[in-house]
């Protein structure tokens, strides 16, 4: 299915209807993005730093 779009008297588009998973994705990307965005500033870390913390944290 693909998305619908709603239009007024003139034929413009006002609105959208998309499968509820495209929305998902859709909502999941502007989440990282938001991340992304947030942390802009922030200093890299090296891979080995990302290992170590991940090992002291038990995930890794």
């Amino acid at each position: 299915m693909a998305e619908q779009y709603v239009v007024d008297g003139d034929g413009k588009r006002t609105a959208v209807n998309l499968p509820i998973e495209q929305y998902e994705r859709l909502l999941e990307d502007l989440h990282d993005l938001a991340v992304i965005a947030e942390r802009r500033g922030e200093e890299p870390i090296s891979l080995e730093e990302v290992k170590r913390r991940l090992l002291e944290d038990g995930l890794l």
